[in-house]
């Protein structure tokens, strides 16, 4: 008698057919709801994008994260100097280029990645330039880098250059200290060092550089920064040290080999 072969019932599902489902419309109703949240993002600006902010909100950052070493009022403390008379443009400086909030004590403050916003660093500056003024923004013209490279570039090389270096490479000084590269900085901060004097700096007054001549030396740091090298690789722009040491190792190492494998081949 032949045995009948048990058929498996219509509308039986798996077991981990309810947990799938369960599973596609919560990715589903994920999308839909961060889709959302992004259109309105995009379309409605936030409280803190439309509020600008102010001295006083410049002053709550300034008790949070620099108060430490300046003190409460500016006043400086034994790990940090007053801050009367720096003003908003030395606040930019520090800030905008990471030298501040500074990260341990040492011969001076490096350049690193920048902690706050544009906004957080203008409010900061506002703040102590409320309390005791001191140097602030230049016009935009000192900055356009449309004056007299020509004329910089000697201004440069007499007042810079000696720490600088003449390509502006930087280099180093005595006890640890260094001249930073200005390849990539800025012209408000290279009009900001002149007038501030930052760490090893001299300060550089009108009665010193005048507002055109500054002007001047920014063109010429600009000009430099948008300039290829004609002879191909800069070599760090150390001129005859690194020139030579480059000779020294390749092209006599190269006059070695060579001779020697001359002497092999000839053996």
């Amino acid at each position: 008698m032949a045995r009948e072969t048990p058929r498996r019932s219509k509308g039986r599902r798996s077991p981990w057919a309810a947990a799938a489902l369960i599973g596609i419309g919560l990715l589903i109703t994920g999308g839909i709801y961060a889709g959302a949240s992004a259109a309105v993002a995009a379309t409605a600006p936030t409280e803190a994008a439309a509020t600008a902010l102010t001295a006083e909100d410049g002053e709550k950052l300034f008790q949070a994260n620099c108060a430490t070493c300046h003190g409460l009022d500016v006043q400086g403390t034994p790990d940090g100097p007053s801050l009367y008379g720096v003003g908003e443009l030395s606040v930019h400086f520090q800030m905008s280029t990471g030298r501040m909030p500074l990260q341990m004590q040492g011969p001076q403050a490096p350049q690193k990645p920048v902690q706050f916003t544009d906004e957080q660093i203008a409010a900061v500056g506002a703040y102590i330039q409320s309390i005791a003024p001191g140097p602030t923004f230049p016009d935009e013209e000192v900055l356009d880098g449309q004056g007299d490279a020509s004329e910089g570039g000697e201004l440069f090389r007499i007042n810079c250059a000696m720490c600088h270096n003449v390509a502006g490479a930087g280099g180093a000084l005595t006890e640890g200290k260094y001249a930073p590269a200005l390849y990539e900085t800025s012209p408000l901060n290279m009009y900001a060092a002149m007038v501030t004097g930052p760490q090893n700096m001299p300060v550089f007054n009108d009665m010193t550089l005048t507002t055109e001549e500054k002007r001047d030396i920014i063109s010429y740091l600009l000009f430099l920064q948008e300039s290829e090298s004609p002879g191909g690789f800069t070599l760090g722009s150390l001129g005859p040290v690194s020139e030579g040491l480059f000779i020294w190792i390749f092209g006599i190492g190269s006059l070695i080999a060579l001779t020697v494998w001359i002497t092999a081949k000839s053996n």
